[in-house]
């Protein structure tokens, strides 16, 4: 690492710190003009600065790390079919390929070079998830990605600033929810606008020509911190394997994962080979969250940018569900692949067992939701009276006990986007949200429990059919608990009547039915019969643990009461 006077160093310091709001602010320009309620309520979105080679400076805190992790490699593909020399001022890229930095379809990335006194200085990338990219919509039903929608290859959207409208036109037909789509996109253009403006003027306050020397501190710092927290890690190979649902039949993800002085590699060789319906991942994808796994119990201090994520080195098998090849379907990647934290956390726990957490539920719930006509399998003439419509709403079980601290309840991890609130899903769509609670018992017993899952009940508002997109996991496979803890409670999707869906796939909620989506728990950890009296009395008194089961599993006498309001 080169060294740096001090006086320099303070400057260095300052500017990174600027760099990181000026892609804050990029962030938050794209959370207040989305359409979507995927961007706007649920922080699915990723927005970053590159160098003129190319190379990730900084991610905004704002994000998902299946974004910010794999947009690393959009900016590559873009400037290996254009080379910057090309650009102009005013040039605005897209792309949605799924081995081209996005994991699946529906999630857009829009890169935008930034230009200062004529020449290039740098690139803005951000990414959002649109309501729907056409196709059969997202489903894990696809046997191809061709069915899954409209891929859009590296392709100028704007061009010295004059919108290339063939390209909206082309979209906009081939999308459901056309102004959603649209302005989503506008909004990411807007957002890496903002970006570059606050760039360019931070250059100029620093009288910056380039930022060839930023980039070159902040990646030799970053590169630097990140191998030391690594070398102070014990040097070995650990393994883990996890059974996941899937779909056809369960998968088996195997990784090996080998410490050593220059940083940390991961297999997944013996993983399960590809499905043949919509749960595949490409290798980006699982590069991010792998990654994204690592970092979070090694070096979570360290920035995320090329040089960090260049210590955490990910293969798999071309053949395997986690290196999946084209034209293999994928729009349900992110219900394996975000699994892979919990995979790695796996292998470390054996090797730092103080710092890891036991399993959660891990892959997303998300209450995907459609009606009208061509939308549910139902008498069309009934359909025919139903508003269309077609709204996803983010939700997630239980995370797994931590050392020391119980698991957080409802909470998307590892993908951190936030619940969509129902007064928002109930706005955008004909549905009733009749319930949206904490489900009891569902967190793993422990030391430390895990994390609750939730209840969600939902009615039609109109007493039309309408349809759910599911694409869930733990339902038959929990989340297992660590060092003596249970395992968390497995998920489920039924109707209020009896009938119970398959985690997967799209199912019709017939006129005056309610559809119940129980969500899956996290692992405990440790012995249930050492968790402290005081917190089982809690948890029985809030109605996390029912009386039953604090005797059950967790041997308490006395059983702790519940409160008259449980």
């Amino acid at each position: 690492m080169p060294k740096t006077d001090g006086l320099a160093a303070i400057r260095y310091q300052v500017m990174w710190n600027r760099l990181i709001a000026v892609v804050e602010e990029q962030a938050k320009t794209l959370v207040r003009t989305a359409f979507g309620a995927s961007t706007r309520e649920a922080g699915d979105l990723s927005a970053g600065v590159y160098d003129t080679a190319g190379r990730m400076l900084a991610q905004a805190v704002t994000g998902t790390p299946g974004h910010v992790n794999s947009m690393a490699r959009s900016v590559t593909y873009v400037l290996d079919k254009v080379s910057l020399a090309e650009m102009a001022d005013g040039d605005v890229f897209i792309l949605n390929d799924p081995w081209q930095g996005t994991g699946h379809l529906n999630d857009i990335v829009v890169v935008t070079p930034v230009f200062r006194r004529g020449a290039p200085v740098g690139l803005f990338a951000c990414t959002l998830h649109v309501v729907d990219i056409g196709g059969i919509g997202l489903s894990t039903n696809g046997r191809q990605v061709f069915e899954e929608g409209l891929c859009l290859p590296v392709t100028k959207l704007v061009e010295a600033g004059r919108p290339n409208q063939w390209l909206f036109d082309l979209i906009a037909v081939n999308v459901r929810e056309p102004v959603q789509v649209l302005g989503d996109i506008h909004s990411e253009i807007a957002s890496n606008a903002v970006g570059g403006q606050r760039l360019v003027a931070m250059m100029d306050e620093f009288s910056l020509d380039s930022l060839d020397g930023l980039a070159a501190h902040i990646l030799a710092h970053s590169r630097s911190a990140s191998l030391a927290a690594i070398r102070a890690l014990p040097f070995g190979t650990w393994r883990y394997h996890m059974r996941v649902d899937g779909l056809e039949a369960p998968i088996d993800l195997h990784a090996a994962l080998t410490i050593g002085p220059e940083g940390i590699d991961v297999d997944f060789a013996g993983t399960s080979g590809p499905s043949g319906f919509g749960i595949n991942v490409p290798l980006c994808y699982t590069e991010a969250y792998t990654s994204f796994g690592v970092k979070c119990i090694v070096a979570p201090e360290v920035p995320n940018n090329t040089a960090s994520l260049a210590t955490i080195r990910v293969t798999a098998p071309p053949d395997s569900i986690l290196n999946a090849q084209r034209p293999a379907p994928v729009a349900g990647r992110g219900t394996i692949g975000q699994m892979l934290p919990d995979v790695v956390f796996g292998c470390l726990r054996q090797a730092i067992p103080d710092r890891v957490p036991a399993e959660g539920t891990s892959c997303l719930w998300n209450i995907r939701l459609m009606g009208g006509p061509g939308r549910v399998a139902a008498d069309p003439a009934v359909l025919a009276r139903a508003t269309a419509f077609n709204v996803t709403g983010f939700h997630s079980g239980g995370t797994g006990a931590r050392p020391r601290q119980d698991g957080l309840s409802a909470t998307a991890f590892p993908s951190g986007v936030r619940n969509v609130p129902v007064e928002v899903t109930e706005s955008l769509a004909p549905v009733l949200i009749w319930r949206k609670e904490f489900r009891p018992d569902s967190g793993g017993a422990g030391t430390w429990r895990g994390g609750l899952g939730q209840i969600m009940e939902i009615e039609s508002a109109e007493a039309a059919p309408f349809a759910i997109g599911t694409a869930f996991d733990r339902v038959v496979h929990p989340a297992r608990g660590a060092e003596g803890g249970a395992p968390g409670a497995t998920g489920s999707v039924r109707l209020r009547s009896g009938k119970v869906f398959p985690g997967k796939g799209q199912h019709t909620v017939p006129a005056g039915d309610r559809l119940i989506v129980e969500m899956p728990g996290g692992g405990g950890m440790g012995d249930p019969r050492r968790r402290d009296p005081a917190l089982l009395a809690r948890d029985v008194r809030h109605g996390f643990v029912s009386s039953e089961a604090a005797a059950r599993d967790y041997a308490a006498t006395p059983v702790p009461k519940a409160s008259a309001s449980t």
